[in-house]
């Protein structure tokens, strides 16, 4: 399925791009060098023997030439000293010889056994069939068939043949599906957040991981000056700390969003410090969620949002796990006191609300 943004790149298709970076001068190039830093910081969509940049100061000494190079290094090598032993080989033998030692062969001498004539006779003369009941009434069913077994142990106890079974079986599995990609339109989204939608309340662009950078910093700019979106979600779309920068600068002009999630992105502990500290002068802001990034954020920056939402009491819902307990128990602490404090206020309301309406 191709993605709505996408519909527009297939002129691109034919583009030599060796002849357009041949034609860069060193100053472009540096500043497209810059660029994709921001687009791909990890480097993910580099293969991995290009992710390195070349350091080497050398300049080259001429074309590859394997012979010369393995007769340069036989040469280094036969003109290299060998190190003097400090003991010299003399090819003496020290020790014991090893001699393994020879297990004792079992013999096993077979046992003769005499029956009664009657029962000798007995099993002489049985069918197959008779040997098989007795078989498994012994306890004997590895000398004969599961089917054998069935039928005898079956019919005496009244089950049938088709649901006895010795086998444990393995539940099935059940097939699980890809989700569907996410049908929202790009482009058509941004331009309704520009121009101030109203019946645009709730923004998902979770799971497109595609998106540029720059339109991810132009979302956050569109948000500035929006009174109409409640909801702005763009987990797992490969944002990084520019664009956790334009979310804090969103979040200090911004006075309707309610509710942000960024989780799953390769947001560092930078830019989520950016973030809380915009959220200590944010007002509106009701939930947040910041979990799962590419790396963990550090006790520098957990510290901090221990404290943001100490400071900050409209936060009800904030998700993230904590990896150190002190800012743990703080923010869990916080997150408490806050949504105590929004239900004492719903009560004083009803209750004014309640004496109001008495005569």
């Amino acid at each position: 399925m191709t993605l709505p943004f996408r519909k527009d790149l297939d002129k691109y298709k034919d583009l030599d791009e060796d002849e357009i970076l041949g034609k860069l001068s060193e100053e472009e190039l540096k500043q497209l060098e810059t660029v994709l830093d921001d687009l791909d910081p990890e480097n993910a969509l580099l293969p991995a023997g290009f992710r390195q940049k070349d350091q080497t100061a050398k300049k080259a000494s001429g074309p590859f030439d394997r012979e010369r190079l393995l007769a340069y290094l036989e040469k280094q090598a036969l003109e290299h000293k060998d190190r003097e032993d400090y003991v010299p080989f003399t090819r003496e033998k020290k020790g014991k010889i090893f001699i393994p030692k020879q297990k004792p062969v079992q013999s096993y001498t077979e046992e003769k056994f005499s029956l009664d004539p009657e029962l000798e006779e007995a099993l002489t003369s049985a069918t197959d069939t008779e040997l098989g009941d007795l078989a498994a009434i012994l306890g004997m069913s590895n000398l004969i068939t599961n089917n054998q077994f069935c039928d005898v142990v079956g019919s005496s106890n009244g089950i049938d043949k088709d649901s006895f079974s010795n086998i444990v079986k393995g539940e099935k599995m059940l097939p699980v599906f890809d989700e569907p990609p996410n049908p929202t339109n790009v482009e058509e989204t941004l331009q309704r957040i520009k121009d101030n939608d109203s019946r645009l309340v709730e923004v998902n662009l979770n799971n497109i991981k595609n998106i540029p950078i720059p339109t991810l910093k132009e979302f956050a700019k569109a948000l500035e000056t929006n009174t109409h979106v409640k909801n702005f979600s763009l987990a797992a779309t490969r944002s990084n700390d520019p664009v956790a920068v334009a979310l804090a600068d969103m979040l200090r002009v911004n006075t309707k969003l309610k509710s942000l999630n960024i989780e799953s992105n390769f947001i560092t502990g930078v830019g989520i410090l950016a973030l809380v500290d915009a959220l200590k002068d944010n007002e509106t802001l009701t939930e947040i969620k910041i979990d799962n990034q590419r790396q963990q954020l550090g006790t520098v920056a957990e510290v901090e949002i221990a404290k943001m939402l100490e400071e900050n009491t409209k936060i009800l819902k904030f998700g993230y796990h904590f990896t150190q307990q002190g800012p743990r128990a703080r923010a869990a602490a916080a997150i408490t006191q806050n949504n105590d404090l929004v239900w004492s206020i719903r009560v004083k309301v009803s209750a004014n609300t309640f004496s109001s309406l008495q005569p």
